[in-house]
């Protein structure tokens, strides 16, 4: 099965339609598939529907398709950062549903499994387990949270082989691996595309079985978001 394609509108082609629900790596602007963020918006595809952890910033990774409206909705954990996700939220554009880190993280990894639902003692008398099934385990109340089963998987690695093995570097592996997992069809970018058999076996974090299609999207502007400096010491 050839798995490489020369960039992110051919990787892409096919896979787009209006009122997707994508999953996408990344952690602010750690290990977000730029590349292909930029081929979805390009394409125009709209009422979209994105699981990851943030919108990035303004003007980056899916910040982008916020400014185009193309997001219907964000099932997201953390939404600071961005001026235009804030804006349309609060406006009663944009549909937000809230989602703890690590409940958004293994919401993922069981639409990866193939787990339905799962308990979890984490937001258990909030607003986030308002209208969700409840259940007592040994005395204790945890909350009912859905899978996610994402229609497309969208992430961002260090490097691949030609078989779709892929290795995420330190950080950025973040939501990159749960989101992979859960798509229907999961499509990476990387840094570097390396011979089949040259990683080693057991240092590969996501196995080809979960990867259809890889680009090489380098080189990359290394981004911060914020830039925090220690003023000069005078002598």
């Amino acid at each position: 099965m050839k798995k490489l394609y020369p960039s992110a509108s051919a990787a892409l082609d096919g896979l787009l339609r209006d009122g997707l629900l994508i999953a996408s790596g990344g952690f602010g602007l750690c290990g977000i598939p730029e590349r292909l963020l930029d081929a979805v918006r390009d394409s125009g595809v709209k009422d979209l529907t994105f699981a990851s952890n943030n919108a990035g910033i303004d003007n980056e990774g899916i910040g982008k398709l916020l400014r185009t409206r193309q997001v219907k909705k964000m099932i997201a954990s953390y939404v600071g950062e961005n001026k235009e996700f804030e804006r349309q939220y609060l406006a009663g554009e944009l549909e937000v549903e809230f989602s703890p880190q690590g409940t958004l993280a293994e919401r993922m990894r069981a639409g990866g499994a193939g787990i339905p639902g799962f308990y979890t003692k984490t937001g258990v008398g909030t607003l986030i387990a308002e209208g969700k099934e409840t259940k007592a385990f040994d005395g204790e109340d945890y909350v009912l949270e859905r899978g996610i089963f994402a229609d497309l998987s969208l992430v961002k690695a260090w490097k691949s082989d030609e078989s779709g093995n892929v290795v995420f570097r330190k950080t950025a592996r973040n939501f990159n691996v749960p989101a992979a997992t859960c798509g229907k069809v999961c499509v990476v970018e990387v840094e570097e595309i390396v011979p089949t058999g040259s990683l080693d076996p057991d240092a590969i974090h996501l196995p080809g079985i979960y990867v259809q299609r890889v680009i090489v999207g380098a080189p990359y502007d290394k981004r911060i978001e914020f830039t925090t400096t220690r003023e000069r010491e005078t002598v």
